[in-house]
């Protein structure tokens, strides 16, 4: 099994490639983009995660139960066509707690392309 640590994700441009061939193939998609970071964060701003209508997607926002929120957003934001600011965070030690080990924030944007 591969570790997931060593996954590199897609590059910026590969995920926004992505989202145009998915549009243009009739499926329905939303872009997620991480837009402001404070602290630690797994991912820069501008990093992008592409979700079609049947939850499929490819890209990074942060990883573990933060991408599986975004997903779950990004059906919502499909549905209705408003976008949303989404924000995530914990403290140092709440970070741990809750077996994140970066802590830190992060403002992802998510939007339906059309």
């Amino acid at each position: 099994m591969t570790d997931p640590a060593l996954i590199t994700p897609r590059r910026p441009a590969d995920v926004l490639s992505l989202a145009l061939d998915w549009v243009y193939a009739g499926r329905k998609v939303a872009i997620a983009t991480v837009v402001e970071t404070s602290g630690s964060s797994p991912r820069p701003v501008g990093s992008n995660l592409v979700v079609d209508g049947d939850g499929n997607f490819e890209g990074s926002v942060s990883g573990g139960c933060v991408e599986s929120a975004v997903v779950g957003a990004a059906q919502d934001v499909i549905a209705s066509g408003a976008p949303a600011l989404l924000e995530f965070g914990y403290s140092d030690a709440d970070a741990w707690a809750v077996g994140l080990a970066c802590g830190g924030r992060i403002h992802v944007y998510l939007e339906r392309i059309e």
